[in-house]
């Protein structure tokens, strides 16, 4: 897999390089947007462009070494991809960090700051962070343009359904960082929380990249069926881990704050299998806790949701979700090799500690 990375980073720096020479003719000035997209797109796990890169090699039957430079620069595509909407998400959650560093906003902000250039520093944070995504977003699109394959239609087409897709899935999880969650019924919070996962982030990371890889390499239907069962049910636990991780994750590890989840007030699986399982004054303290920058509450709802058996619930998720995905992968039709990478690929996705 450390091969894989390595072609990949090798991709994203080339990219970066590229647009360097594109936006030379500006002038310095956007060398502010260059470095903070730079910062974010040059880590990360590289998940999404593992699971595209083994959707080709798995239909294709080839190790990932052989895969070719045109799915590398699509797999590369996915991390640009994925660079933007962090880059956004930390706008609208008002992240303060990614990765254990300050996230683009703040750094914008930072240095504008510094320079005691006028108007209001969080402004010009935002606007950079704004840009910087769309930036990412074209990078993305460029990259997955200049490939040249044979039949790749279907492959981005796939590509293009991902992006309308994550565009509004990111809209559901705003509608329901606001709406009222205290007189729903149970079943209805779980349900809310569920389609936020689907369409924010399980379809976006782990089914479309690996749908375009597949599609990419000729996948037959029955294979992009099984392939998409799989894909989603990686998905929606990749998120399920994510969840718990953003509230009882070590931030060492994961690089955000204990609890970030909570002071953002994200209305997850998790918070929602809490309030189903607190009594009455629990469920009331949990609600009116979310959102808040308090370490105390925080710490609070930490042990309300803990002690309310939620996590075992999310866990007990994550095992039939991933138990389901690797049944639908046994069903796709693919070599030895593939199989192996892609459920090793599930492992990493849904037992990560980050």
């Amino acid at each position: 897999m450390s091969g894989l990375i390595e072609r990949v980073q090798a991709c994203v720096d080339a990219e970066l390089d590229r647009q360097r020479v594109v936006l030379a003719e500006l002038g310095p000035d956007v060398e502010d947007l260059l470095d903070v997209t730079a910062a974010l797109v040059r880590g990360g796990k590289r998940l999404r462009a593992s699971f595209l890169t083994w959707g080709y090699c798995a239909v294709a039957d080839i190790p990932a070494e052989q895969a070719p430079a045109d799915i590398i620069s699509m797999a590369t595509a996915m991390e640009f991809f994925q660079a933007a909407a962090l880059l956004h998400d930390d706008v609208m959650d008002g992240s303060d960090t990614r990765r254990g560093a300050p996230s683009a906003h703040v750094a914008l902000a930072a240095r504008h700051a510094v320079r005691d250039w006028d108007g209001p520093s969080d402004q010009f944070g935002v606007a950079g962070a704004i840009l910087a995504g769309n930036l990412c977003l074209t990078a993305s699109d460029e990259l997955v343009a200049r490939a040249e394959l044979p039949d790749l239609g279907p492959a981005r087409e796939m590509f293009a359904v991902m992006r309308t897709q994550l565009m509004a899935g990111q809209f559901l999880d705003v509608v329901e960082s606001v709406r009222p969650w205290a007189d729903l019924p149970s079943q209805e919070r779980l349900t809310r929380a569920d389609r936020v996962i689907r369409y924010k982030s399980a379809k976006y990371s782990v089914e479309h990249p690996l749908l375009i890889g597949a599609l990419a390499a000729g996948a037959d239907d029955a294979q992009v069926g099984a392939l998409s069962r799989y894909g989603l049910d990686v998905g929606r636990a990749f998120q399920l881990r994510d969840d718990l991780l953003g509230v009882f994750g070590d931030p060492a590890v994961t690089g955000k704050p204990a609890g970030d989840d909570l002071r953002e007030g994200k209305r997850t699986v998790l918070v929602a299998a809490a309030l189903e399982r607190l009594d009455p004054a629990g469920r009331a303290e949990l609600i009116q806790g979310l959102g808040q920058d308090d370490a105390a509450v925080i710490a609070r709802l930490q042990e309300l949701i803990f002690g309310s058996g939620a996590v075992e619930f999310v866990e007990e998720r994550i095992s039939g979700l991933t138990d389901d995905a690797l049944a639908a992968l046994a069903q796709a039709g693919l070599g030895e090799r593939g199989y192996a990478a892609l459920t090793d690929l599930a492992e990493q996705a849904t037992q990560r500690t980050a």
